[in-house]
């Protein structure tokens, strides 16, 4: 209900742009049959043991010395009103059933844990295990560890297509020329689904399309990572700066930037910081990323009937950064024929084939 109350405003935090698109309409029944209580149920304890095992590898990488920003100070979902106070703290109440730590605290609680930021909300729920990072030094430190291993990065290498021989892969084809391996493991985000409809298997995605802001030099810098309820809005603090990033617009494989979304994003900030002011992002340039979201909200993550050799890890929508290193993990596992701890029959990519 409240998805479709928002389609009608072009600034508000979701949007799906009305097409004649067979994916787009089998994506949203499927969508549909799962937004309930059973499958919250069956994918909550998975998810939240995925969650805990990446948070883990993150803490052993940082131990080891890689630097990546990562920074243990948790999240606050700020509510503007008594009523979404009341609703973040039912789900407050359900991440404690499933042993996630969360407090419900009121403004004066909210100012003492974070002083460095002025706010005008009515309370907070705060998660104290959720941690962040830079997702660009990260990113940089795997491609150094990838050059440790004597791996290469054939970067601007579009995938045409594949080369089978029997029940495997061969090769994937690329514009230079085959590249062949044992293993392939398809990792594409968004681009995933049509990347395998030549092997006869079927993984329904869309792009849930988002966009950032970052301040290089805010007029205050928070300290722990926070979500402007309301208005769907993720803050997180990076050294210096400061991102604010939004919205869920299902349209498709298009990476414009609508500019009345941005408005949504930057009008929303003052009613919760009152320090800043919508001036401060004239001349931000925004960024624009394609989540890949699958209909039931779990990642489609394991081997498939299409083909012995290919793995599948995708559709992470917007737990990409947090579910990377479990996901890599696992990965690895299957490739190496170890036990993975896991329930995976939930993620399998073949459950919509």
């Amino acid at each position: 209900k409240l998805a479709l109350k928002w389609m009608w405003s072009p600034r508000s935090p979701f949007y799906s742009r009305p097409r004649l698109n067979r994916d787009l309409f089998s994506w949203a029944a499927r969508f549909y049959r799962a937004s309930n209580a059973r499958q919250v149920e069956r994918a909550a304890p998975l998810l939240r043991d995925l969650n805990l095992a990446s948070r883990e590898l993150y803490l052993r990488a940082a131990d080891t010395g890689e630097d990546f920003g990562l920074s243990k100070t948790g999240l606050l979902m700020l509510c503007k009103t008594p009523r979404t106070l009341e609703e973040e703290s039912h789900t407050a109440a359900r991440a404690r059933e499933l042993n996630i730590p969360a407090q419900v605290l009121n403004p004066s609680e909210i100012a003492a844990l974070e002083p460095n930021i002025t706010m005008d909300i009515a309370g907070a729920i705060y998660f104290p295990m959720d941690c962040h990072l830079q997702p660009q030094r990260y990113l940089a430190a795997l491609q150094d560890r990838i050059a440790a291993n004597s791996g290469s990065i054939h970067y601007n290498t579009p995938v045409t297509g594949w080369k089978r021989e029997g029940e495997k892969l061969a090769a994937v084809l690329t514009p230079t020329g085959e590249i062949p391996a044992d293993h392939f493991i398809l990792a594409t985000g968004s681009w995933s689904q049509d990347l395998v409809r030549d092997l006869n298997l079927r993984i329904p995605i869309q792009a849930g399309k988002g966009y950032s802001l970052t301040l290089p030099n805010p007029i205050q810098l928070p300290r722990i990572c926070s979500i402007l309820t309301e208005a769907r809005v993720a803050v997180t603090p990076m050294a210096n700066t400061l991102r604010f990033g939004g919205t869920m617009e299902i349209a498709g494989m298009n990476e414009a930037i609508n500019p009345k979304r941005i408005e949504g994003i930057i009008n929303a900030i003052p009613q919760y910081f009152p320090r800043f002011h919508p001036k401060d992002f004239k001349d931000i340039k925004p960024w624009v990323g394609l989540r890949p979201c699958s209909p039931d909200g779990l990642p489609y993550l394991g081997p498939t009937r299409a083909a012995r050799n290919l793995l599948i890890a995708t559709a992470h929508a917007m737990m990409g950064i947090s579910l990377a290193p479990i996901t890599g993990q696992i990965v690895g596992q299957l490739i190496d024929n170890e036990p993975v701890p896991f329930n995976m029959a939930p993620l399998s990519p073949d459950r919509y084939a």
